[in-house]
C-alpha cells in the first residue's frame, strides 16, 4: 500500500504517545504485527513510561521499514499521535519538519505548531463513548492513524487487532477499528466526520 506519510527514505518512524491505561503500548504492538506479519514489511517497537507508569506519560515507538532496521529507536517521528495533553506537552515538539500529527481532540488541547506539519483531528475518546467502552480509543485511533496515513491497510490492521485481543471482544474492537477508519477516511478528504476541514477549523 502506498504510504501518504512522505518520509524521503524507506523508514517511518511512529510515535504512538499517551497516559499509562490508554493502551498506548498494545497500540504499537498492533502497528507493528499488522507491519510484519500481514504487510511483509519490517518493524521494531520500544516502549518508554514515565515515573508514574499508569496516568502518567508512555510512548510507544514503532520504526517501519522496507529494509533492515539497524537502530531501533524513534529520534524524530515522521507519524506522531498524541492520545492524551500530557503526551502533548512532553512529545508534541519533537517531530521531523512535514510530520503528520494525529491529535485525540477530546482530551488534548495543546496541539503542536508548525506551518509545514499536517495536523489531524478525530474525537477518538468520543467515538469509544459513543461505542459503549472508552478502552477503545487506542483502536478508534489505529483505525484513523490507517486512514490518514496509509502506512498500513486496513485489512492488515484488522488481522492484528484480531490476534491481540481478548477472546469475546472482537466485535467491539473492530467496531472501533471501522468507526476510526470511517472519520479518517473523511478527514483524509479534507472533510472530518463532523463537518469540518482537516486541520479542525
Amino acid at each position: 500500500m502506498k504510504s501518504a506519510v512522505k518520509t524521503g527514505t524507506v523508514k517511518t518512524g511512529v510515535r504512538l504517545a499517551g497516559f499509562g491505561g490508554q493502551g498506548i503500548v498494545l497500540a504499537g504492538m498492533i502497528l507493528g504485527k499488522a507491519v510484519t506479519l500481514y504487510e511483509g514489511e519490517n518493524a521494531v517497537m520500544t516502549q518508554s513510561y514515565g515515573p508514574e507508569a499508569r496516568g502518567g506519560a508512555c510512548s510507544a515507538d514503532v520504526v517501519i521499514s522496507k529494509e533492515r532496521i539497524n537502530y531501533p529507536r524513534v529520534t524524530v517521528p515522521d507519524v506522531l499521535v498524541l492520545m492524551s495533553e500530557e503526551a502533548a506537552r512532553t512529545y508534541g515538539s519533537n517531530t521531523v519538519e512535514q510530520a503528520l500529527v494525529v491529535v485525540n481532540e477530546d482530551l488534548v488541547k495543546t496541539v503542536p505548531q508548525g506551518g509545514s506539519l499536517k495536523i489531524r483531528r478525530v474525537p477518538a475518546t468520543g467515538i469509544a463513548e459513543k461505542l459503549g467502552r472508552v478502552i477503545v480509543a487506542n483502536i478508534v485511533m489505529l483505525g484513523f492513524v490507517t486512514a490518514v496515513s496509509g502506512i498500513v491497510s486496513l485489512e492488515s490492521m484488522k488481522r492484528a487487532v484480531l490476534d491481540s485481543i481478548p477472546r469475546g471482544t472482537e466485535e467491539l474492537n473492530l467496531s472501533a477499528l471501522q468507526a476510526g477508519y470511517d472519520h479518517g477516511a473523511q478527514a483524509a478528504k479534507g472533510v472530518t466526520a463532523g463537518g469540518t476541514n482537516a486541520e479542525g477549523k
